[in-house]
């Protein structure tokens, strides 16, 4: 039965056994969102690998199931809302802690407005094809109204809501790539596809389209932000992180392998320019009628990106905020709802801001192309921090469960995993502004670690408190801090 537990220091806490282990997988593949991701993200991982489009996400798959190892390892032993904020500074240390939750503070908060921004554009020319003319940000405006009141009036609404609307987008994804199968698609049915020789530029395609392999699987952590919220967190959150990319990551091979034959493995540079790929599938493939489905579930999808994304920030904000490393407003609860409210609210507005401002700037297609490859490359450098933090976490502190394979071989195979995409956009020089993107996060990183010594000389105690607060409420063995 969910309930509101007190914290040691009397003030509320979030809502306890809230969330199940069906919601907690819906959190994770709903903020992956598989129909923004085969709808959008396949378009411009074909510009960089070509027909290799499939195998781009099948090693996208891998690496993510690498990295999953690992945080469900610290799932387990520290089932907190601040998630990788709390495995990094139990793992490394404090400051690197506070980078760490920086960086998910870039990734997490520009997911919200990349969404809004997109939505907003694919509603818009959905409805300019029926012969009304209603601008982007009207409709990017409703949903965040929408996403602000659902997240205040508490998770399991907000994910009943994301629940359904993974539902729809999931169902018209499987049932558009079969119709595709079934007639053969463009060239007949083949596993080329998932030949890395079909990139047209080798290793550097494939490494290239990896920015947009990964960032469709960004979110699969997203479960690990419930670990106070949801039951039994210690097995239900890795249970939750495990069968969530599984599941998106299965969805993500069959679309992209019947994406890819539908335009034709010799004929991929239709893919290439298209704006909206799944939507001329659609058309090509399938009834009128069901054209109509594709483009509910396109909405549906980022719909439900948007409020799992914006839970999963807002409670990494919150957390941060109940420690004083942000500003203490922002660690307060709703007391009605058990939500946390200020932080939800910073959030709606700072995403909103962006989504308009950028919006307006560059365009709304190319807003959330922008975002998405920066938010990438922000997670990234968390997915690495995670990685050496099992290695060191348990090694130090749980000796006795270390295991070779959990605990060494894979986070290290992770961490060479997700230095490719980094690769990609460094050793490559991509297209401006892609090839500035890569240096802006860089000079980000310098900032927040620069904010982190200063906090260790200025604010010690309250730097070295990080992440204790939220490990002793399950009763975890609290070592010595690190250092680093």
């Amino acid at each position: 039965m969910a309930e509101q537990v007190a914290r040691p220091d009397g003030t509320a806490g979030l809502r306890r056994n809230a969330v199940g282990l069906l919601a907690a997988i819906m959190l994770s593949a709903t903020i992956m969102g598989p129909a923004v991701s085969t709808y959008f993200n396949t378009q411009f991982t074909a510009i960089n690998a070509g027909a290799a489009l499939p195998f781009v996400f099948l090693v996208s798959l891998i690496a993510a199931l690498i990295v999953a190892n690992g945080v469900a390892e610290m799932a387990r032993k520290l089932p907190a809302a601040g998630a990788f904020y709390t495995y990094v500074v139990r793992g490394i240390g404090p400051k690197a802690g506070f980078v760490t939750g920086t960086l998910m503070f870039l990734g997490y908060s520009l997911l919200e407005p990349a969404e809004l921004a997109l939505i907003g554009y694919w509603i818009s020319n959905v409805l300019l094809r029926f012969g009304y003319d209603v601008s982007w940000i009207l409709i990017a405006a409703i949903f965040w109204v929408t996403t602000l009141v659902l997240s205040i009036r508490g998770i399991r609404i907000s994910m009943e809501t994301a629940l359904i609307a993974f539902g729809i987008e999931v169902g018209v994804i499987i049932v558009l790539s079969f119709l595709i199968l079934g007639k053969g698609g463009a060239e007949g049915i083949n596993l080329q596809p998932f030949d890395p020789g079909q990139s047209p530029t080798g290793i550097g395609g494939i490494a290239l389209g990896l920015v947009f392999g990964i960032l469709s699987f960004v979110g699969f952590e997203g479960a690990a932000t419930l670990g106070e919220e949801v039951e039994n967190p210690r097995v239900n959150v890795p249970r939750a992180i495990f069968g969530a990319t599984l599941l998106v990551g299965v969805i993500y091979l069959f679309a992209t392998w019947a994406e890819t034959l539908g335009f034709g493995v010799s004929t991929i540079s239709v893919l290439q320019a298209d704006a909206a790929p799944f939507d001329t599938l659609a058309k090509n493939y399938s009834p009128d009628w069901f054209r109509v489905l594709v483009d509910i579930a396109g909405a549906s999808s980022m719909f439900g990106v948007m409020i799992s994304s914006h839970n999963g920030v807002t409670r990494i904000i919150y957390a941060m905020g109940r420690e004083k490393l942000l500003p203490a407003f922002l660690g307060t609860i709703n007391h009605r709802y058990s939500t946390p409210q200020m932080a939800i609210i910073v959030q709606s507005v700072g995403s909103g801001i962006v989504a308009i401002i950028l919006g307006l700037a560059v365009g709304p297609f190319n807003t959330y192309g922008y975002l998405g490859t920066i938010l990438t490359l922000g997670i990234i450098p968390v997915y690495i921090l995670v990685n050496l933090a099992v290695i060191r976490y348990f090694r130090s502190e749980f000796p006795r469960e270390f295991s070779v394979i959990k605990h060494l071989i894979l986070p290290v195979a992770g961490i060479l995993l997700m230095a490719i995409p980094i690769y990609g956009l460094i050793g490559t020089n991509p297209a401006y502004p892609y090839n500035l993107f890569p240096w802006m996060v860089l000079v980000y990183i310098v900032v927040a670690v620069v904010i982190a010594v200063w906090l260790d000389r200025t604010r010690p105690q309250e730097l070295r408190e990080a992440g204790k607060i939220l490990a002793a409420e399950y009763d975890v063995a609290d070592p010595a801090p690190a250092t680093a």
